[in-house]
């Protein structure tokens, strides 16, 4: 990594927000002559300060969105599960629990269908690729409870149903077959093989195995388990 990158990191890191930053190269003669801290933030942003040339907010939120996810990739990877240590007072949290190393290291791809309400009240499906949210998510506070794992339109499928939004998304190891007349289908960028989440399908595809579990946090969740020859 370049010096100059490694100290970009560094400053998106020590500042929580883009005007937290501009704030911090506003100096006390420029509030004496502008008294006022939105022009100054704005003179600086713009290079007119005294700090001389400044980062740029799109460059700001890129590297502290790029860095954010560094912090959980490193957490996540520093040999322990998330849910180690939890108290897994739900079917849903213990079935994540009981997936998850199988899940960081490929050896299991598990999609997962919720439905449930969003913040608004308003009801939403999608199916989940388990093993690609464990790289992106806080699943610490997930499997503390303090955060639920919910559908969004950028997972596999997403489908709001008051508003009558629907997404469908490739993820990292699913591709998705939404054309199919039969419904939706899910083909495996591991193994290639198809994962068929028709609830009226006798087997939902090879090597693949469906579960229908209770939570007191959604009203639908359903487990497809894909077991694979991949590696982590």
């Amino acid at each position: 990594m370049a010096e100059e990158d490694i100290s970009n990191t560094e400053i998106v890191m020590a500042h929580e927000t883009y005007e937290d930053f501009l704030d911090s190269l506003v100096s006390k003669k420029d509030m004496f002559y502008l008294e006022d801290e939105e022009v100054a933030r704005q003179l600086v942003e713009l290079g007119y300060g005294s700090a001389g040339e400044v980062m740029k907010r799109s460059d700001f939120e890129a590297k502290k969105a790029a860095a954010e996810l560094a912090r959980i990739a490193k957490r996540n990877n520093a040999g322990g599960m998330c849910h180690y240590g939890k108290e897994l007072n739900d079917p849903f949290l213990r079935a994540l629990a009981e997936r998850e190393e199988a899940n960081r290291h490929l050896k299991m791809t598990s999609i997962i269908f919720i439905r449930t309400k969003n913040t608004r009240g308003q009801e939403i499906s999608g199916y989940i690729d388990y093993a690609h949210r464990l790289k992106t998510d806080e699943f610490q506070q997930i499997f503390a409870g303090k955060k639920r794992l919910i559908p969004r339109n950028t997972d596999l499928s997403f489908f709001n149903w008051d508003t009558q939004h629907c997404q469908v998304n490739a993820s990292p190891y699913y591709d998705v077959d939404s054309e199919n007349i039969g419904g939706l289908l899910f083909k495996s960028k591991l193994d290639r093989k198809q994962i068929n989440v028709d609830p009226k399908s006798a087997i939902p595809g090879d090597n693949t195995t469906r579960l229908r579990i209770k939570s007191k946090f959604f009203e639908e969740v359903v487990f497809y388990d894909h077991t694979t020859r991949g590696k982590a």
